[in-house]
């Protein structure tokens, strides 16, 4: 179990699987000899808040626990820590695991005649857009409407994975196993993710003062006006975009553009791609 008084740079040389946690709380390369504790404070992350998550990371990859959960529920986390860590896991699995897996599938099935290879691909599709749309209503209710549903989990994955193993057609490539290997990631990735959410986020929200009067609130109707940002950013969606490439069309970060995209729910009241583009095409922001 590592401390806030061991070096940064150790924790990052000896714990790979380290790096990718490391990066969702913006922690920078080039530590020298700073403490855990010192790295923290000069990012602005709650040390306490981050070796905890650390220490539940580690534990779950070597002993393969998927229910530690009492480890995590003894205290109040720093929310500021653990909310900029959730958004860049989303942003992590919907921009960058997601379409690298998808890619892998694609160059796998590449030639391979049947109907199989394409709907393991339509099913890995399919998962991936529950995923967003879940990760979207999470977003849209300020992680006051959570639910405990099976899109954190992994039963998904686990199927896509039996469903390659066991019928996959032709000869395996690289590609393949590659795929394979990113799924099984991308399991224990989702696992820790929900139980940060579940066993550290929540429950610090729900301590806050008017926690439960906010969360039995109906999302209230607003006749605001969309700002031209916004409606860019509209645009994009309806184009089909992810985040990340969004961001780079406008010269913004992805958390901006979620931000804009949460506003453009509440303002709109529109929660679906189709509802959006609907909106955009009838006020002539976008054509068919």
């Amino acid at each position: 179990m590592y401390t806030i008084h061991d070096k940064m740079s150790v924790l990052m040389r000896d714990e790979h699987r380290a790096l990718s946690i490391i990066n969702r709380f913006e922690l920078p390369l080039g530590v020298g000899e700073k403490t855990i504790e010192e790295v923290c404070r000069e990012n602005d992350v709650d040390s306490e808040t981050f070796i905890c998550v650390m220490n539940y990371a580690i534990d779950l990859h070597e002993h393969n626990v998927s229910n530690k959960y009492n480890k995590l529920s003894s205290t109040l986390y720093d929310i500021p820590t653990l909310l900029r860590y959730v958004k860049n896991g989303h942003t992590y699995f919907l921009d960058f695991q997601f379409p690298r897996i998808r890619q892998e599938l694609l160059s796998a099935i590449s030639g391979i005649c049947g109907q199989i290879p394409m709907l393991i691909l339509r099913f890995f599709d399919e998962y991936a857009e529950e995923v967003r749309k879940h990760i979207e209503q999470e977003i849209d209710s300020e992680y006051r409407q959570h639910s405990t549903d099976e899109l954190h989990k992994s039963a998904k994955l686990t199927e896509l994975k039996s469903l390659i193993i066991k019928y996959y057609p032709g000869q395996a490539n690289a590609e393949l196993f590659a795929a394979l290997h990113d799924i099984c990631e991308v399991e224990e990735e989702l696992m820790l993710h929900r139980a940060i959410e579940d066993e550290m986020l929540i429950p610090s929200l729900k301590h806050q003062p008017g926690y439960k009067e906010r969360a039995k609130r109906e999302p209230e109707q607003t006749d605001e006006e969309l700002s031209e940002r916004e409606k860019e950013v509209l645009r994009h969606v309806v184009k089909g975009l992810s985040n990340k490439e969004i961001a780079e069309a406008l010269f913004i970060s992805v958390h901006t553009v979620i931000s804009h995209r949460k506003n453009i729910t509440r303002k709109l009241n529109i929660h679906s791609a189709a509802g959006l583009t609907i909106y955009a095409i009838v006020n002539g922001l976008a054509d068919l």
